[in-house]
């Protein structure tokens, strides 16, 4: 069977005096039989090249989904009278939401069955779910398609009826005022922004539904949450450097709204409140890796701020959590996070205790304030996820629950985490988390796949993963490039990679597999890379710049097209990531994206083997972007590497819904890497 050749009709494209050719523009025609045609045609031929792996693809799905608890479920927790659990049961792809009245050991009612709602949907997803203060009614939301729009719907929890109330084309997300008579919701616009705030009376028309806040600028999102303390709903609207939030009291819905600080050019701020006081992470005054200040509530705007928990230099602040008689800071220093407990009375400190060379704590869920019980999480590369409770006061652990592995083939002792650091070419230190099984040597014929995500300061932590035991156990090293454009080195790390700097990123991941090579942990020949979204742009740029270094890549929902897409202020996120990649509208901008954008620079050469995979209803990454690149790819490469296509048909940005259905496209995944290099391995 031979690969695919998608036809090609030219489109000129001409900005700054600048001319592009784009002979694959037509497959932006969603509704072009011939795109569907073509991406039928890429799936099917992706089958015929995998053809030899669908054994091995099942075994992976069956090892995969063995090691999980078929009948699993949350940690409970208490909030105004109920425990609230999450649970799965053997058997169902889809969770089930269910509470307890005041004792774990009353009867349990079930608010919501997400199995039942998803009957004859071939994609289902809850967005949310919210009960009312009184306890009495459900608000939950739902997308049975895959582009993150969502409907709201509403439960009589005591009737077990839902209400005729529908509201579509939302965020999912709905906040209740404190009389049980109000939800604020929010819609999005043509392309798919979060850019009105509505409030609906419960039995009324939608249509009627009031407007509250519209934001106009188009480089902002908005969106509208409740305090810990219940008392304000908060309405904020946020670009990339820029926040603004306004208040009025969760039991007055038509009250005016009050902003905290009007909007100002690289001010950003995020707000909670206790008591008589609001409490604000922000980045004013200079404080580059942010800092907590107080003010009272009526007294909000910036000149009344007071210093809380002064900035530091090295020690980024992640979050903060609020109790009665504590203040609890999640910290980020030297890439590692740490839980700093600050007794109230005293300001006496003390951090939790952590040991791995690589590893990931967070607070959890924690909706009292009148305790001295901290709930947190924490994992790594070789601990699987936990959730714990630490009494403040005592100072003492207590394991809630820890992450059951299934299978009687994982034991913690047999694998091995490091840290290692690699220098850039500009000097800078790379971090790089490494798991790998006890019995893998490190070797120049050893296989390591290498991570990489560095965009909008999201750092990618070391965490556990059952499915990864899969690589490991079959002699692959796993790593994660902990590259600029994330924030796991601080807030500077993240702008030293975005913008005119964007390409630190791909460089120091470049930088990284050299040294990995260097350490003779693998070799060209055994390497590989993986990296979705924006992770699929590095993916793109990186083999680019060096196919030799990487044997075969895995291009997630890859963000390719980035000239176009950023030209085009129709398509979802293109206005509100100005901030992260500039605007190309303007000659600078669009002549540096030019310069690294993965589709516009594919050249006749050799590339890796490769495999790209999409969402036919990616609102994040639009499915033509890949099925571009991938056709591009197919008429340039000089090489007679694998290159295969998977579109997900019922499929967005997440990819497949269900518990297990997105085991399926681990599945490929690995066996692709491992057919690759079993090909490698008998040249």
């Amino acid at each position: 069977m031979k690969a695919p050749k998608a036809k090609k009709i030219n489109k000129l494209l001409e900005i700054h005096n600048d001319k592009r050719n784009d002979p694959y523009f037509w497959m932006k025609e969603r509704e072009n039989p011939e795109v569907k045609q073509y991406l039928e045609a890429e799936n099917a031929y992706t089958d015929f090249v995998m053809k030899d792996t669908e054994d091995l693809q099942n075994d992976l799905y069956e090892e995969m989904k063995s090691r999980y608890k078929k009948d699993d479920e949350s940690v409970p927790y208490f909030f105004n009278q109920y425990w609230y659990i999450v649970r799965y049961e053997d058997g169902k792809e889809y969770p089930i939401f269910s509470r307890k009245y005041q004792s774990l050991e009353n009867e349990e009612e079930i608010l919501l069955d997400a199995n039942i709602l998803a009957e004859g949907e071939d994609y289902f997803d809850i967005g949310s779910i919210s009960v009312s203060l009184n306890n009495d009614i459900l608000s939950f939301s739902t997308d049975t398609v895959g582009r993150r729009i969502y409907t709201i719907f509403f439960k009589n929890l005591k009737a077990g009826e839902i209400y005729a109330d529908e509201i579509g084309n939302t965020t999912g997300k709905a906040v209740w005022s404190n009389d049980n008579q109000y939800v604020f919701y929010i819609r999005k616009d043509e392309s798919l922004r979060a850019f009105q705030i509505y409030h609906h009376e419960l039995g009324t028309d939608t249509d009627k539904d009031v407007l509250i806040f519209h934001e106009e600028d188009e480089t902002f999102d908005v969106n509208v949450f409740k305090t810990k303390s219940l008392e304000y709903i908060f309405i904020s609207s946020s670009s990339t450097n820029e926040d603004e939030h306004r208040f009025i009291p969760a039991n007055d819905v038509f009250a005016d709204w009050t902003v905290i600080q009007p909007r100002t050019e690289n001010l950003e701020y995020s707000v909670d409140h206790y008591q008589d006081d609001f409490y604000i992470v922000t980045n004013a005054d200079g404080a580059t890796n942010f800092k907590i200040v107080k003010t009272k509530v009526q007294k909000p705007g910036i000149e009344n701020w007071e210093d809380f928990v002064p900035h530091r230099e090295n020690v980024l602040i992640e979050g903060f959590e609020i109790f009665r008689d504590y203040f609890v800071l999640e910290e980020r220093e030297k890439g590692l996070l740490q839980i700093k407990i600050i007794e109230s009375k005293t300001g006496n400190a003390h951090y939790l205790p952590f040991s791995d060379p690589t590893y990931t704590a967070y607070i959890d869920i924690n909706l009292e304030f009148d305790t001295h019980k901290l709930r947190f999480g924490y994992t790594s590369l070789t601990q699987p996820s936990s959730t714990y409770e630490y009494d403040m006061k005592e100072q003492t652990t207590r394991l809630l629950k820890e992450q059951e592995v299934l299978g009687g083939k994982f034991f913690k002792e047999n694998y091995t985490s490091e840290r290692i650091w690699a220098t850039a070419r500009d000097g800078k230190q790379i971090p790089i988390s490494l798991v790998y099984h006890k019995d893998t040597p490190k070797s120049e014929s050893t296989p390591l796949l290498l991570y990489g995500y560095g965009s909008y300061g999201h750092t990618v932590d070391a965490s556990f993963s059952s499915t990864r035991l899969s690589l490991l156990d079959r002699g692959f090293i796993y790593a994660i490039a902990h590259i600029r454009g994330g924030e796991y080195l601080g807030r500077e790390w993240y702008e030293d990679g975005k913008m005119l700097r964007k390409k630190n990123t791909f460089f120091d991941f470049i930088d990284a597999a050299k040294y990995l090579i260097s350490q003779n942990y693998t070799s060209p020949k055994h390497l590989y890379a993986m990296g979705g979204s924006a992770g699929g742009l590095l993916m793109g740029a990186v083999m680019n710049y060096n196919p030799e270094l990487f044997n075969g890549i895995v291009a997630q929902v890859p963000f390719v097209d980035v000239v176009t897409t950023m030209l085009d202020d129709t398509i979802p996120l293109t206005t509100g990531e100005y901030d992260e990649w500039g605007n190309p509208n303007q000659k600078e901008y669009y002549d540096y994206m030019k310069s690294y954008s993965p589709y516009d620079n594919v050249e006749a050469k050799n590339y890796p083997h490769l495999l790209i995979t999409t969402g036919f209803h990616d609102s994040q990454v639009q499915y033509w972007e890949p099925a571009k690149w991938a056709a591009k790819l197919r008429d340039l490469k000089t090489d007679d590497h694998i290159l295969i296509f998977k579109t997900d048909m019922s499929a967005g940005h997440g990819g497949a819904s269900g518990r297990f259905e997105s085991l399926k496209e681990i599945a490929l995944e690995y066996a692709f890497l491992l057919k690759v290099e079993r090909l490698k391995m008998t040249l």
